[in-house]
Formats: structure tokens, C-alpha cells, sequence
């Protein structure tokens, strides 16, 4: 029999322990891979190629305090700005659905391409949201969970002002990073709210990165000292600011992550200690042989660490195959486009699977090496 084969059967000696100890450390990766994806997904927001230009003005009392309409042409004398628009979240809801899970956001239609740049559709689709007040276009993933269709026609309940608004799909774009969203008329909204006269916040694209910061005080300056201050920042800088709604939920997950490991290496340590004690009898023969301590200390941490690797990948493997075989998007109903299982977390989790595979080694490596010949061979099987 060769090594290899040795260690193997020693390792499935017991099968029904070996399986459970490749399904612990199997679970509690996944669990893992799992909580590392939805925390880099809810602190690291996707960004695409416009986001570095793209600015957020809100209300600097509350985002939902809404603005004035005749802050726009302000607005727009600000050297740097390339375009500003309307955008105000409606948040309504379908007849047949209370669970709608994307944004409606009022915005100018003539503005959509010089803000959103990388968003595709097709020309006479955005023409005919143009000429018509009371369309909208939606994102190909919101199109594909609920089926909707060019020519489709939806109402909107109003969950946050008190009107609903029948709206005509007439186009469906696609190619941002968050494909989901719909778009409709600031008009029609102002309209379906007896001339409103405001907007929730506004959405500007500056000409350069480079010029961010300086449009930024520029703004915020423009409307110090007045009824209506503002709070600017970069698309960045208001996505952040949502997450940190969820307290610390990196501090949270984190401590999720800490207890699973601890704990594997405990129960990984406890198992490894009893499979070893039960041979204690046959390790004693291998010394009389002639094998030396740090040959016996090799044949427990190939066991122990194969044992840890194969959960690793069935567990991190597991998790990585799910990501990129089920359709995120519909499963959680919208909270996220997709999941992204990184290399990073990939290599994370096996580092930890072969940190546990050499730790829960050491304690009966210890104890096989302070054994002497005699008192192993008098060790019960």
C-alpha cells in the first residue's frame, strides 16, 4: 500500500465521521463565501463607466425633503455642469403586485442619454418616450421578472404621494449596471400632483472627474444660507450613504463570519483528537517500525488537511456554482442584480479551510508525539 492510499484509508476509516466533518466544514464555507458575497454587494455598490462624473443633490435636511423646480436654472449656470435633471423617486407599486421590487424616478427624458451614457436603447423607443408624457421605459431585468412588453400598460399606486399614474411602456433599455429601474416623465408626475412645483432631489453629470469637487462647493455654495440648502456629493458618496443606514453591517457580518470559523475549528479539533485517540494503538506499531515524529506528524495533517480541503470544495465550490447558475435578480426579487463569488473569496476560503486543516492537526500530533511505544500499544481500540 502506498502513502497516499494510506492516509486516505485512515481517513475514511470511519466514514460516516469523515463525511460529517467534510459537511461541517462544507456548510460553514458556504456560509461564508455566502455572507462575504451580500456584504461586498451592499458596502461596494457596482459603479460603471459615468459613475465618477455622475453627482447626487439632495436636500441637506432630510433626502426626503424635496427641492424646488426653479433651483434648475441655478442649476445650470454652475460652471462645470454638463447636464441636470429632475429625479425623483416615486416609489409606486403594481395592481397585482405589492412587492415591486425596483425604483420609478422622474426624470427630464431629454437628459437620459447625456446622463446615462452606457444605457442602450433603441432610438425610436427613446423617441417615443420623448413624445409621449405618459410612457415610461424600464430595464431588461425588470422586464424580464415581470414580463412586461413594449405597449404594456401599468398603474402605479402611489405608496409615498397621493396619486397613482397609468403609464405606457415604450421602451426597454439595458447595459448599466443596474438594469432595473424605470423612468418617467418629471412632467407627468408635477402634473398627476396639481402642478407640484418640486422635485425629490437632482441628478447632474459634470465634464470631468477632475472637476467634481470644485462643481461640488459650487453648489453646495449656491444655496447656503437659503430655505432649500443642498447636499451634493458623488454618486458614490449617496450610494454609501444608504448602506450606512444598515448600521455597521460590515462590523455585523464580520462577527458572523468570526463565530462560524471558531467554531469549525473547534469542532474540526475535537474530531481530529478523537479520530487519532482511537489509533493511538496502531500509530505506537509505526513507531516501533521505525517512523519518526515528524513522519507521523505528516501522516495527521494530510489527513486532517485533505478532510478540510475536500470541504472547502464542496462548500466554496458549491457556493461559486450557485452564483453563477441560478438567477439572482428573480430569486431575490430585485434586492440584487446578480452576486459575484470573487477569486478573493474563493482563495479566502480555502486559505481558512487549509489554516483549519493545519491547526486541528496539531493538538493530536502533540499528543502522538509525547506517546511513548509502550503506552500506545496498552491504548484499548
Amino acid at each position: 500500500m502506498s502513502i497516499a492510499g494510506f492516509i486516505a484509508k485512515n481517513a475514511l476509516r470511519n466514514k460516516r465521521r469523515a463525511a460529517l466533518s467534510i459537511l461541517s466544514v462544507a456548510v460553514s464555507l458556504f456560509l461564508f463565501v455566502v455572507l462575504q458575497v451580500v456584504l461586498r454587494e451592499l458596502t461596494q455598490p457596482p459603479e460603471d463607466a459615468g459613475a465618477s462624473l455622475r453627482l447626487a443633490i439632495r436636500s441637506r435636511v432630510s433626502i426626503a425633503d424635496p427641492l424646488p423646480a426653479r433651483q434648475l436654472a441655478d442649476l445650470e449656470k454652475i460652471p462645470g455642469i454638463a447636464c441636470v435633471t429632475p429625479f425623483t423617486y416615486f416609489g409606486g407599486q403594481f395592481e397585482d403586485d405589492k412587492n415591486v421590487g425596483f425604483a420609478q424616478f422622474g426624470i427630464d427624458p431629454a437628459k437620459m442619454e447625456a446622463l446615462f451614457g452606457e444605457a442602450k436603447i433603441p432610438r425610436d423607443q427613446l423617441e417615443a418616450w420623448f413624445a409621449d408624457r405618459t410612457s415610461c421605459i424600464v430595464g431588461a431585468d425588470t422586464a424580464k421578472l415581470y414580463n412586461l412588453k413594449i405597449g404594456d400598460k401599468k398603474t402605479l399606486i402611489g405608496t409615498i404621494y397621493p396619486t397613482n399614474l397609468e403609464v405606457k411602456i415604450v421602451g426597454i433599455y439595458s447595459g448599466t449596471m443596474d438594469d432595473r429601474n424605470m423612468f418617467l416623465h418629471q412632467k407627468y408626475i408635477d402634473e398627476a400632483l396639481g402642478d407640484w412645483g418640486k422635485v425629490g432631489m437632482w441628478w447632474a453629470r459634470v465634464e470631468s472627474a477632475e472637476v467634481a469637487p470644485q462643481v461640488i462647493a459650487a453648489i453646495e455654495k449656491a444655496f447656503a444660507n437659503t430655505a432649500n440648502e443642498v447636499r451634493a456629493e458623488t454618486e458614490r458618496a449617496f450610494q454609501m450613504s444608504f448602506v450606512s443606514m444598515w448600521a455597521n453591517i460590515q462590523v455585523l457580518i464580520g462577527s458572523i463570519c468570526t463565530a462560524v470559523i471558531v467554531s469549525l475549528l473547534l469542532v474540526s479539533t475535537s474530531t481530529m483528537s478523537m479520530a487519532i485517540r482511537e489509533r493511538f494503538r496502531e500509530l505506537a506499531v509505526l513507531k516501533a517500525l521505525g517512523f519518526r515524529r515528524r513522519e507521523l506528524f505528516a501522516f495527521i495533517l494530510a489527513e486532517s488537511f485533505g478532510l478540510a480541503i475536500a470541504g472547502a470544495v464542496l462548500g466554496a465550490g458549491g457556493a461559486w456554482l450557485i452564483a453563477r447558475s441560478i438567477d439572482v435578480n428573480k430569486v431575490t426579487n430585485g434586492m440584487f442584480p446578480y452576486l459575484e463569488v470573487t477569486p478573493k473569496m474563493m482563495g479566502l476560503a480555502f486559505g481558512i479551510a487549509a489554516g483549519l486543516g493545519i491547526i486541528a492537526s496539531l493538538a493530536p500530533a502533540l499528543g502522538v508525539a509525547r506517546m511513548s511505544v509502550v503506552e500506545g500499544l496498552k491504548t484499548l481500540d
